[in-house]
């Protein structure tokens, strides 16, 4: 029995024709070597799989061979080249960053450094992750990084540039490596799959290079593992059915269901989606990309961003056909939106039913008539019996679409019924007119609050209607309710000028206009004077006096009367007094009141 080798390392290239998805790269690589412009540092950085250490064996084994190729190859024949391919080569040497992190072994790289090859023009050596290398590891590489011998080439690899630190950044070419596009892999596979006398479909290809994202290594992989599921005829549905991808079916399906307003298919094609063991949140995300596939294929020049295989995108091209623009949108934002809560929802199924309703309901709205689009309060002329209470306790509203909660028996193509009136039996001849909501609401008397700041217009209104009228006289304890009614119609976070009020000495003066009030401290009598001009209102209304106006001041403290510490600067003198030695500490450590 043969052994087997993985696809990975079976077919991986060798020279820089059969590299995939990075031509732009190994075209550069090979200039400089015909031009003789070599580096003496590179840096290949991007994702996964897409043949960074690859391409750095290839260049390594090309700028050492003897006799290479017109075009810039190695000649896989040469002494050189035949101890690369052999894994004895002494001139060609590979460190793995995240097992040899340490300054130890960057010293050790740095002696090895100083000698020359034993076969070959140069000591080429491959530093693959090496962004795990150790801030301190990294510092002790610069130097030989920058001036290294003539001999001496350093190809670094890694997949997270950002992590490496700007001086090392610095003294190397940097190669950003792309993902290979899904055609690239397509191609590929098909080239092996021949090799390897499989038979595939160009659905079932492209489904593993999706599944790929871009990384050629995992395209590979998963080629082998539907080999081995399928044998030697990989079809579309065993594809699908081996690496748990929902079917295209699914989401054509869905989208005929949303086209035809119909609810109850689009959720029982869900839960059939469900039941097959597949996560709701896998379901949305694949109705998103749905939908923006759908989206760029309604234009011809975007058609070429859809990756499927031709069988495919024809049937998203006549899809695409019966779906206006406008619905893509709104349903690709609905589904978006879906995604992105779904995992915060305490019931993620109820979440993506209520984002399938609402993406049936798209069209349906387009079918109801214009007049219904109108939002309208009706008013009955004549009093009429109380409408059936609904679960919330209101009287029953006009009529809407039906839902997954709502009537079932209703024809989901159908256009929603028209709103019927507020007396759903009177009779017809008798229906009761309309009105604009926003007329309805300007009707609405508006009621000023009791401790409301007047406006300016306001206040003068009131006074110049007061003046007209009687000047009343009040007494001190008509004076005490009405700002005890002040105080209780302050709200709850001023609760200071609320106590303030209450607490003062409320008194007339003799020409019975002027109100006196006398607080404690200078800290009422502040928060009194905030709300002045709004007291003086409040009584000027209850008292039925224009004429009003409010004294504030200080209350001075009577002989023998205990002193309310009101203040970081009373509280102090108040303890001082108690405590003498409170004010030799304040003094000797320099403290404030504060």
């Amino acid at each position: 029995m043969d052994e087997f080798v993985v696809s990975a390392r079976k077919y991986r290239p060798q020279v820089f024709a059969s590299v995939v998805g990075q031509s732009a790269i190994t075209t550069t690589l090979k200039n400089s070597i015909v031009r003789k412009h070599l580096a003496h540092a590179y840096l290949f950085c991007g994702p996964r799989g897409v043949g960074k250490t690859t391409c750095a064996r290839i260049f390594a084994k090309t700028i050492n061979c003897t006799n290479p190729t017109p075009d810039m190859e190695a000649c896989n024949h040469c002494e050189s080249c035949l101890s690369f391919n052999e894994g004895r080569s002494y001139s060609i040497h590979e460190l793995d960053a995240a097992s040899n992190s340490s300054v130890d072994d960057i010293r050790q790289l740095i002696d090895q450094v100083r000698i020359p090859p034993q076969i070959g023009q140069y000591s080429v050596y491959i530093i693959d992750e090496v962004h795990m290398l150790s801030t301190t590891a990294f510092n002790a590489f610069l130097k030989t990084l920058e001036e290294p011998p003539v001999h001496a080439v350093f190809i670094l690899a890694t997949t997270e540039k950002h992590k490496i630190i700007p001086t090392i950044l610095s003294r190397c070419q940097i190669y950003d490596f792309n993902r290979i596009r899904t055609d690239d892999t397509v191609g590929y596979l098909k080239m092996i799959a021949q090799s390897e006398n499989v038979s595939a479909e160009d659905a079932a290809l492209h489904i593993i290079a999706q599944k790929a994202d871009g990384a050629m290594r995992d395209a590979l992989s998963i080629f082998d593992q539907v080999v081995s599921f399928c044998g030697n005829e990989l079809t579309y549905a065993k594809v699908i059915e081996n690496l748990n991808v929902l079917d295209y079916d699914y989401y054509f399906r869905l989208t005929a269901a949303f086209l035809q307003c119909s609810y109850r298919d689009a959720l029982l094609i869900f839960d059939e989606v469900l039941s097959k063991g597949f996560e709701g949140q896998h379901f949305i995300a694949g109705l998103c990309s749905h939908f923006r596939d759908l989206l760029v294929c309604k234009d011809e020049q975007t058609v070429q961003l859809l990756e499927a295989s031709e069988s495919i995108k024809k049937m998203y091209r006549d899809q695409a056909v019966g779906c206006e623009a406008r619905f893509l949108f709104e349903a690709l934002s609905l589904a978006t939106r879906c995604d992105m809560g779904y995992k915060a929802s305490g019931n993620p199924r109820l979440h993506v039913e209520l984002c399938l309703l609402q993406i049936s309901y798209l069209c349906a709205e387009k079918k109801k008539p214009d007049a219904d689009l109108t939002p309208t309060v009706a008013i009955p002329s004549a009093p009429t019996p109380a409408a059936p209470a609904t679960a919330a306790g209101h009287a029953s509203t006009p009529a809407a679409p039906a839902t997954a909660a709502g009537h079932a028996g209703a024809s989901p193509a159908a256009s929603p019924p028209p709103a019927r009136p507020f007396a759903p039996h009177q009779p017809a001849a008798e229906l009761p007119k309309t009105v604009q909501i926003k007329d309805a609401l300007n009707s609405i008397p508006k009621i000023p609050h009791p401790a409301a700041k007047p406006d300016k217009d306001d206040h003068s209104a009131a006074a110049a209607a007061a003046s007209a009228s009687e000047m009343q006289d009040f007494t001190v304890e008509q004076l005490q309710k009405a700002c005890q009614q002040y105080a209780a119609a302050l709200p709850a976070q001023k609760v200071r000028v609320k106590n303030a009020v209450l607490g003062a000495h409320q008194s007339i003066k003799d020409d019975r206009r002027t109100i006196s009030l006398k607080v404690d401290n200078d800290l009422a009598l502040r928060d009194i004077e905030q709300e002045k001009k709004t007291l003086v209102y409040f009584l000027q209304q209850h008292l039925h006096n224009a004429q009003i106006a409010v004294e504030l001041s200080v209350e001075e403290d009577a002989p023998g009367k205990p002193v309310k510490p009101y203040g970081n600067e009373n509280r102090y003198k108040f303890l001082a007094e108690q405590n003498p030695l409170l004010a030799t500490l304040k003094q000797k450590l320099d403290l404030d009141y504060e």
